[in-house]
């Protein structure tokens, strides 16, 4: 596979900024205490943490507009937020970093918030205040509306992402009315999955599933292989009626499959300290080069370069274009050594 990085770099300095990227999805709040733990409690066989710091940061759907708003794309997101503290703070923090929150609709369920302790380098506990069912009729009808008004009045070199972590957003009504407003108006989508029904996704131009993910929708699991990955991407793609795929395969890299187009993409070798938000890596990166028009082999190599970057830091991490054209500019240098 030849890619030119050289291209690359200029996209990710200076052409990010000009494409347009619509992320809906299930919007989270991730919440981190850091501390240090040095004894046992005597109420319990637990450990005890003093917390020295704390942090709120965007997680699921989220998290793919913070990649991409660190990316310098214009990025509009939408999604569902509770009206308490967890939603202000998650509404804050999309201002706050540039995303366009015209999208986000209130409704009477909690904000969907992950809150995770950490002793050290060591994940100890994590609480989830959620409400996965789907959002009453209002609510959704009211986001399909809006998100097929801002399908229509699409910009140039726009892309949209489906990021479905399975807390009510992702119904079969909602993706099968976005999909088809997509193909309507030519803008290219992209879905991170969850489930083992994908019927909802039919259409799609892309889905990003990890393996385990793409497993769970098959007869027979594919192995971590370049073979059975390929197989079980076929498999997928046909019976569910989807364009392309890209699956993650943790150590083993990421693979592109298309209908006449199969490329088996290396991991970076380094320290892996956290996989939470890699993903959502994935899709962001993937997707703003092709709505850059990126050619979706070199799309797949830059967002599995972003990915080997996140996963090196602890907890929910996105990255920018700063880093992302240090990691570029890395690799031509290795190529050269080499």
């Amino acid at each position: 596979m030849e890619i030119n990085r050289k291209a690359l770099i200029d996209f990710v300095k200076n052409e990010a900024e000009n494409c347009n990227v619509f992320v809906i999805g299930d919007v989270m709040l991730d919440k981190y205490f850091y501390g240090e733990v040095t004894r046992i409690s005597p109420e319990a066989p637990v450990p005890v943490t003093r917390v020295t710091r704390t942090k709120e940061t965007l997680g699921g759907a989220a998290n793919v507009a913070h990649n991409l708003a660190l990316m310098k794309a214009n990025t509009l997101i939408s999604g569902f937020i509770g009206r308490d503290y967890h939603g202000e703070s998650l509404s804050a923090q999309f201002s706050s970093r540039g995303i366009d929150t015209r999208g986000l609709i209130a409704t009477d369920a909690p904000t969907t918030t992950k809150l995770r302790v950490i002793g050290g380098h060591q994940q100890m506990l994590r609480l989830d205040f959620e409400d996965a069912l789907p959002a009453d009729d209002k609510a959704t009808n009211a986001l399909i509306k809006f998100v097929k008004k801002e399908i229509k009045n699409h910009p140039p070199r726009s892309a949209i992402i489906l990021s479905d972590y399975g807390k009510g957003i992702c119904t079969e009504k909602t993706c099968t009315e976005i999909i088809e407003a997509a193909k309507k108006y030519k803008v290219p989508l992209i879905v991170d999955p969850k489930g083992n029904d994908w019927s909802k996704y039919s259409g799609a131009d892309f889905i990003t599933p990890n393996l385990k993910e793409l497993n769970e929708v098959q007869k027979t699991p594919a192995k971590n292989n370049d073979s059975e990955v390929e197989r079980a991407a076929r498999y997928a793609m046909r019976k569910f009626h989807i364009g392309g795929m890209v699956a993650t395969r943790s150590e083993c890299g990421l693979t592109l499959v298309r209908s006449r187009e199969v490329i088996n993409i290396p991991t970076k070798a380094q320290e892996v300290f956290d996989v939470s938000g890699a993903g959502d890596t994935v899709i962001a990166i993937f997707a703003l080069a092709i709505a850059g028009g990126i050619a979706p082999s070199s799309a797949a190599y830059l967002a599995n370069l972003a990915a080997s970057v996140v996963v090196a830091r602890l907890g929910t991490y996105a990255i920018s274009n700063e880093e992302l054209s240090e990691a570029l500019k890395k690799e031509m240098k290795n190529i050269k050594r080499a």
